[in-house]
């Protein structure tokens, strides 16, 4: 997106009052997140070695945690249909940083996220923290990723991965890459694995561009978080579960990734 089009969407310098959210919502989210941290690094001790990969308590930590983030935004979260029960992935469409609150709010999972989130900022250390799996984009190091998901998979957890690669302006779904999707196609994993496809969408508030939450291209974190801390009157989130497809009712990795973009991108293009 062009430099002009991005100052466009920005939001002014929150005035006198919408410093004053910043700092209470801020400090809030904040102290949540970090409390929520803290507690989940101390259950993760008593955790690993009694249960090695499997994480029977921190799951529920983490969701708390991003549950309590809409409520300390006052952002409405709703959700459609259900997380599916089985074993498998999940797949959605990418569209902000708020992304992540809003799925682990929905449901217990751990992220698929590309290896350099994991030098982040702050980011990073609650990244790893939670379990995410971090993938490197060098085709020298596609075996390696591949075992990995196969033992994260056969231990019951369910990967959440954004086929799109990017986040987007959160009025479109950009065409889904299949490469992920192959690790579901090894070791028999296709005869026991479903993929269940979610969309997300944001609605912004009243009077504001359809982009408002979304967080793409040169934006920075900081104003982008900064903004939507600051807003006085939010717009609302959807999460959409939609009926989980089994990985062996498609040929290869490309339908599936496909019939996956068709389904997300169906319920996205319908948001009224």
């Amino acid at each position: 997106m062009s430099d002009w089009l991005q100052d466009e969407l920005a939001a002014p310098p929150p005035g006198a009052m919408g410093w004053l959210r910043v700092l209470w919502r801020g400090g809030m989210l904040g102290g949540l997140v970090y409390l929520c941290l803290f507690l989940l690094l101390v259950v993760r001790l008593i955790e690993r070695p009694l249960w090695g990969m499997a994480r029977p308590w921190t799951p529920f930590i983490t969701q708390f945690a991003c549950r309590g983030a809409f409520v300390i935004l006052r952002l409405p979260l709703a959700m459609r249909g259900r997380p599916m029960a089985g074993r498998g992935a999940i797949v959605a469409n990418h569209a902000s940083w708020l992304d992540i609150f809003a799925l682990n709010a929905a449901q217990q999972i751990y992220f698929v996220a590309k290896s350099e989130v994991k030098h982040w900022a702050a980011i990073g250390w609650l990244a790893r923290a939670t379990g995410t799996v971090f993938v490197a984009r060098k085709g020298s190091a596609a075996k390696v990723q591949q075992s990995v998901f196969e033992d994260r998979l056969k231990a019951g957890h369910r990967l959440l991965f954004f086929p799109e690669g990017t986040s987007t302006d959160a009025i479109r779904v950009l065409p889904f890459k299949s490469t992920l999707f192959a690790a579901f196609y090894t070791h028999g994993l296709d005869h026991i694995m479903h993929i269940q496809p979610v969309t997300i969408i944001y609605h912004a508030p009243p009077g504001m561009d359809p982009r408002y939450y979304g967080w793409w291209g040169g934006m920075g974190f900081s104003a982008h978080l900064i903004k939507v801390l600051a807003t006085k009157r939010q717009g609302r989130v959807e999460v959409i579960f939609h009926e989980p497809l089994a990985v062996d009712a498609f040929a290869n990795r490309k339908a599936l990734a496909a019939e996956c973009e068709r389904v997300i991108r169906a319920e996205h293009g319908a948001k009224s």
